[in-house]
């Protein structure tokens, strides 16, 4: 049997299925840190999240936005860090967004570390064609949500 922390999809559609079988457990300040290179999956990703909390959802990449705001029971914050260092991320408003609904960041690595003690960190690796890997850690082992998010993420069934 694989490893029940890491999925792994063979089409777009997959990966946004797996987004939207993980939406429902979201609650306001939770924080999905993503990690991978240009076009592994993480907008794709963020968009069946998006659908999953308001399937009328058009997601685009915040790359030059920064932040994407998706309404919804729990709004989505769809955050693309990849042009910012660090240090420039606490500018961004983080507590007001978390304080509203939950955020999904793209290049999460670069969040402040205060941040990733309660999140759940996703990496996304590419394959042949569409297939992704996806695979699920704790960036603070002893985080009590982030530890729920992951359980969340073990009990999901793999994406087709």
């Amino acid at each position: 049997m694989s490893d029940p922390l890491v999925r792994r999809t063979g089409s777009v559609e997959a990966t946004e299925r797996l987004g939207r079988a993980l939406a429902p457990v979201l609650r306001a300040g939770d924080v999905l840190s993503l990690s991978g290179e240009l076009g592994t999956g993480k907008t794709r990703f963020v968009a069946g999240l998006a659908h999953g909390l308001n399937p009328a959802s058009r997601v685009r990449s915040p790359s030059f936005t920064l932040v994407n705001e998706y309404a919804g029971a729990l709004p989505l914050f769809h955050l693309d860090l990849y042009r910012l260092r660090t240090g420039e991320v606490d500018g961004l408003g983080l507590e007001e967004y978390a304080e509203r609904g939950a955020l999904a960041v793209e290049w999460g690595e670069r969040l402040p570390a205060h941040w990733l003690e309660d999140a759940l960190a996703l990496a996304f690796t590419a394959g042949e064609g569409d297939e992704r890997t996806i695979a699920a850690s704790l960036p603070v082992p002893g985080s009590a949500r982030g530890r729920e998010l992951l359980e969340a993420w073990r009990s999901l069934r793999e994406a087709p």
